[in-house]
C-alpha cells in the first residue's frame, strides 16, 4: 500500500494548490464526497474566459450529479476590462485566474486553461485566430481532455456565433475540432485504449436577453433545484460563485426554483433520457460493481454526528480499490478521493507556519508544524518532511492523543534562486499570443506551491498522508487568524519610477529608482544598462534588511537611438557577482489572497515627439487607468480632483482641462452630481476629454452638453484604418500636426463603445471599422459649448498611453489644448 500512496501523494499535492491549511471537511461535505466516490463520470465544460462557465449547470453537475466536473477556460481573461482598478493585460488574467479558483471552492468544480493569451474583443473566429494558432490551441485541448477523460465535453457557445465574440466562437470550434480527430484516431485503431473518445460534445444553449438560441427540440435538463445537504438551491450557489468575478462587475442573483438548461447535440451519441445516456457511471465500469456496494453501506450506516466510525470500513474500500482496480485512472483518481475522505473523518488538520512572510533566496527559515487529529479513531504520526527535508522520517510513530496538538519546530533553507514566488506562465513571457511555459504546468490555475510539508499518518493499519504549503499566519484585529502564502523575494527588488522613460534626445533626465530591501546586499553598483551596455555604475551605500531607499539617476540620452518601439533602458543592483534586475508587484484585493508578481526593472524608452498648449490638467478618476501618470510623464501638472472640488466650477477654474477616467459614470455614484458643474466649467470657458463609458449602469443620463446615445459598437482592429472626417479643424493641426502616422503600432484595439446619434451637435473628428462592418464616425466627438470646449472619445487612450505609443500622446496633447489655439 505504501507505492499505492506514494503515487496518490504526487497528484495530491497537484490537486490542493490553494489550501493554506489542510482542515478536515464538515459531516454534509464529508458525504457528498462519499457520493462522489460512488460515481465515476467526468464532464468538462469549455469556453473561452473566466465567467463565461454556467455556474448553476457545474453546481448541478458536482452535488446533483456527483460527477466530477471541469471547466476549461481558454484564456484568463487577459484582455478584459477591470472595475476594481487600474490592472490590465497579464496582471488582469493573474486577478481573474484567482477570481475564477475563488469561484471553483464555492461550486466545488475543478479548473484548467490553456496556453492562449485573452488579447481583447474579437468579432470573428477569423479574427482570432490571426492571434491563436489554432494547430497549438486543438493541441492544448487535445491534451486536457486524454488527461482526464471527460465522458461529455459542453461547449458554452455555438459554432455560428450567436457568443458575441469572436473568442467564445473559437472555443466550440475547437472543441469540435478535437472531438473531430478523437473520434478519426479512435476509428483507425478502435482497441487503443489509449485514444480517449468523449461519449458525446454537446452545445449548452442560452437565451441571453433578445439572443435565444433554445428550441423545444433540444434536450432539456431540469435543474436548480434544492439541495439539503448545502441549504441551498443549486442557483443560489452558483449566484454565490459567479459574483466573485468582481472585476467584472459580475454580480449575478441567486436563482431559485428548478428550471430546464438546453442541450444540443454537436458530436456523438445521441441524448434521450440523460447527459450520461449509454455511459456506465457506477463501479461497474471497472469491473468491480461490489465497491460500489461497499461505499453504499457506507452512505447508508453514515452518521453526520461521528464520521470516525465510517474508517474502517472506508479502509477496506481502500485497500480494495488499491489491490483490485486495474484501471489506473480512476485508481488513483478514487484513491486521491479517499485518502481526503479518511483524513477528514480522522479530524485531522495540518499546518506549516513561518515567521515572516517574505523570504529570500538563501535565508534559514523556522518553520512550525500543527498537527492535530480529533477523533475517537487511533491516529499514528508516522513521519514528515518539508520540501525533501527528512526532519520527521526515521523517527518513530507516534500514538497521537485525540484533540491533542503536537508542534514540530526546524529550519529550512531557500536554495533555488528561481524559486521567487510568482504565477508560472507570467515568469517567461508570451511569444504569439500565447503564454510559454514547461510543459508540466500545462492546464494547471497556478503551480505547485514550493516549499510545501508532507505529513504522513497510519490510520487502521494503513498509511494516508495530507500536504500543504509553508504559509504565513498573522492575527489581525478585525478579521482574526489571516493565512497567506509564503513569498520567496529577492534581496533586492528594483523598482523605477515608471516603466516608461520619455526623454528629448540631447538632454539628460533624472528619474528615480526606489530600491525595497529584503536581505542586506554589501558593496552594491547600481546601473543601467542600453543595449547591454553600461551607461550608469554607480556605488551606493551598503544596502540594510528592511530599510527602503530611493535613489535619483541623471540618465544620459545622447547614446539613444531614434527609440524603436520595443527600446529599453535596465536598472539594476549588482553585488558580488549577481544581478537584481526585478521590481516586485503586489495585488491585494479583499476577495483574493495576497498575490505577488515580478516584471524586468527596465524603462521603455519613449522620444517625446509632441507639443502642448496646457501646463495643469485635472483628473476624475473612474474605474482605474494610468492616463493620468503618462500625462504627468509628458510634463503635465496633474492634480486628481477630490469630491470635494466637484461641487462648483469656481473650483475647476484652475486646470486648463480636466479629463474624466474611463468608466467614471459607470463607477462613482456621485457623478450625477458633479456632470452639471462639469458642464458649468466648460460653458466659462474650460476644456473637458471624457473617456469612454459603457452603456449599462450608468449613473447619470447626462454625457456631455447636448444628448447622444453611448452603444456598444467598437473598433477592434488595432490596425484598422483611419479617416480623417474633419481635417479643417484645429484639433487635427494645433500644437501637433496629427496625420496617419499617429495611428501605427496601437495596441489591442482602436476604440470601444462608439457614440452614436450625436450627429445634430457634434462634429466627428475621425470614422473607422472593423473589416466589412460600416463606419463608426464617433472616435473622437466634440463641441464648443459657451467659452470652452467638450471632447468625448471612445480611444483606448488608458492602453494606447502605457503602452507609450507616441501617436496617441500626440492625438491627447491636442485635445487637451482644444480651444487654446487659432480656430
Amino acid at each position: 500500500m505504501r507505492k499505492i500512496f506514494s503515487l496518490f501523494l504526487l497528484s495530491l499535492i497537484g490537486n490542493a494548490i490553494q489550501a493554506q491549511q489542510y482542515r478536515p471537511m464538515p459531516s454534509s461535505e464529508i458525504f457528498q464526497k462519499l457520493q462522489q466516490l460512488n460515481v465515476l463520470g467526468t464532464v468538462m465544460y469549455v469556453a473561452a474566459h473566466p465567467d463565461d462557465e454556467n455556474t448553476r449547470l457545474l453546481s448541478y453537475l458536482v452535488h446533483h450529479d456527483h460527477v466530477q466536473t471541469i471547466y476549461l477556460s481558454l484564456t484568463r481573461g487577459d484582455g478584459g476590462q477591470n472595475i476594481l482598478g487600474n490592472e490590465q493585460g497579464s496582471v488582469l488574467g493573474l486577478i481573474r485566474t484567482h477570481e475564477l479558483m475563488e469561484a471553483r471552492k464555492i461550486d466545488g468544480a475543478e479548473q484548467l486553461f490553456t496556453h492562449v493569451i485573452d488579447f481583447g474583443f474579437t468579432k470573428s473566429p477569423e479574427e482570432t485566430f490571426k492571434f491563436w494558432n489554432r494547430t497549438d490551441l486543438d493541441a492544448d485541448v487535445k491534451q486536457m481532455i486524454e488527461k482526464y477523460r471527460p465522458d461529455v465535453v459542453i461547449c458554452r457557445f455555438p459554432t455560428t456565433g450567436e457568443g458575441g465574440h469572436g473568442q467564445h466562437t473559437v472555443s466550440a470550434i475547437v472543441a469540435g475540432d478535437v472531438y473531430q480527430q478523437l473520434e478519426a484516431n479512435k476509428k483507425q485503431h478502435p482497441d487503443d485504449k489509449e485514444i480517449w473518445l468523449p461519449k458525446r460534445l454537446l452545445f449548452n444553449s442560452f437565451r441571453f436577453g433578445d439572443n435565444n438560441t433554445t428550441s423545444e427540440d433540444q434536450f432539456k435538463l431540469p435543474i436548480n433545484q434544492y439541495d439539503p445537504l448545502l441549504g441551498e438551491g443549486y442557483g443560489e450557489m452558483a449566484g454565490r460563485s459567479r459574483s466573485v468575478h468582481k472585476s467584472q462587475g459580475a454580480g449575478t442573483p441567486q436563482t431559485v426554483g428548478v428550471a430546464n438548461d438546453y442541450f444540443k447535440l454537436l458530436g456523438g451519441s445521441p441524448i434521450a433520457n440523460s447527459l450520461y445516456d449509454d455511459i456506465d457511471i457506477t463501479w461497474n465500469r471497472v469491473g468491480h460493481p461490489e465497491i460500489g456496494q461497499h461505499i453504499q453501506q457506507v452512505l447508508t450506516d453514515f452518521d453526520f454526528n461521528n464520521p470516525s466510525l465510517s474508517i474502517p470500513k472506508l479502509t477496506a474500500i481502500y485497500k480494495e480499490i488499491g489491490s483490485n482496480v486495474k484501471d489506473d485512472f480512476w485508481k488513483r483518481k478514487k484513491l486521491e478521493e479517499l485518502n481526503d475522505i479518511i483524513v477528514s473523518c480522522a479530524g485531522i488538520m495540518v499546518e506549516a507556519l513561518t515567521d515572516q512572510q517574505e523570504q529570500t533566496e538563501g535565508a534559514i527559515i523556522p518553520v512550525k508544524m500543527n498537527v492535530i487529529a480529533r477523533s475517537a479513531v487511533p491516529v499514528k504520526l508516522q513521519s514528515f518532511s518539508l520540501s525533501g527535508i527528512a526532519d520527521g522520517n526515521g523517527m518513530p510513530a507516534i500514538q497521537m492523543v485525540s484533540d491533542s496538538l503536537y508542534q514540530y519546530s526546524f529550519k529550512m533553507t531557500i536554495n533555488d534562486p528561481e524559486q521567487l514566488t510568482q504565477p508560472y506562465w507570467m515568469k517567461y513571457g508570451a511569444a504569439n499570443s500565447a503564454y510559454q511555459y514547461e510543459p508540466q504546468y500545462n492546464g494547471l490555475p497556478e503551480a505547485v506551491s514550493n516549499p510545501n510539508a508532507r505529513v504522513f499518518f497510519e490510520i487502521n493499519g494503513q498509511q494516508f498522508g495530507a500536504s500543504v504549503p509553508v504559509s504565513y499566519k498573522k492575527l489581525d484585529p478585525v478579521k482574526g487568524d489571516v493565512v497567506q502564502q509564503l513569498r520567496i523575494v529577492p534581496a533586492v527588488s528594483v523598482e523605477p519610477y515608471h516603466n516608461l522613460f520619455i526623454y528629448e534626445k540631447g538632454k539628460s533626465k533624472k528619474v528615480w529608482v526606489h530600491l525595497k530591501v529584503f536581505k542586506a546586499v554589501d558593496s552594491p553598483i547600481l546601473q543601467v544598462t542600453y543595449k547591454d551596455k553600461v551607461i550608469i555604475s554607480k556605488a551606493i551605500s551598503n544596502l540594510v534588511q528592511g530599510q527602503d531607499t530611493t535613489y535619483t539617476l541623471d540618465i544620459p540620452t545622447t547614446t539613444f537611438t531614434d527609440a524603436a518601439k520595443d527600446d529599453y533602458i535596465m536598472v539594476s543592483v549588482k553585488a558580488r557577482g549577481k544581478v537584481y534586475d526585478k521590481t516586485q508587484h503586489l495585488i491585494q484585493y479583499p476577495h483574493l489572497p495576497d498575490l505577488q508578481y515580478f516584471t524586468a526593472s527596465w524603462m521603455h524608452l519613449v522620444k517625446k515627439n509632441w507639443n502642448v498648449a496646457v501646463k495643469k490638467i485635472g483628473y476624475i478618476e473612474g474605474a482605474g487607468d494610468y492616463v493620468d501618470d503618462i500625462l504627468k510623464l509628458a510634463g503635465l501638472q496633474v492634480e486628481i480632483i477630490p469630491e470635494s472640488s466637484l461641487s462648483n466650477a469656481q473650483s475647476l477654474a484652475q486646470y486648463d482641462a480636466v479629463v474624466v477616467g474611463v468608466r467614471a459614470l459607470n463607477v462613482d455614484k456621485q457623478s450625477a452630481a458633479w456632470m452639471p458643474v462639469l458642464m458649468k466649467y466648460v460653458e466659462e470657458g474650460g476644456t473637458v476629454l471624457m473617456q469612454y463609458n459603457t452603456n449599462g449602469n450608468l449613473q447619470t443620463k447626462q454625457y456631455g452638453p447636448y444628448p447622444f446615445i453611448i452603444s456598444r459598437d467598437r473598433v477592434t482592429d488595432e490596425e484598422a484604418k483611419v479617416t480623417f472626417t474633419d481635417t479643417t479643424s484645429s484639433l487635427m493641426h494645433f500644437p501637433n500636426e496629427i496625420t496617419e502616422s499617429d495611428f501605427k503600432d496601437w495596441v489591442q484595439e482602436r476604440g470601444i463603445y462608439f457614440p452614436s446619434g450625436f450627429e445634430s451637435n457634434y462634429k466627428s473628428l475621425f470614422s473607422m471599422h472593423d473589416g466589412d462592418e460600416k463606419p463608426l464616425n464617433g472616435a473622437v466627438i466634440y463641441t464648443p459649448y459657451g467659452k470652452g470646449q467638450y471632447i468625448y472619445s471612445p480611444l483606448v487612450f488608458f492602453r494606447e498611453l502605457p503602452a507609450g505609443n507616441v501617436g496617441s500622446i500626440r492625438l491627447m496633447m491636442n485635445l487637451l489644448s482644444a480651444g487654446k489655439g487659432k480656430p
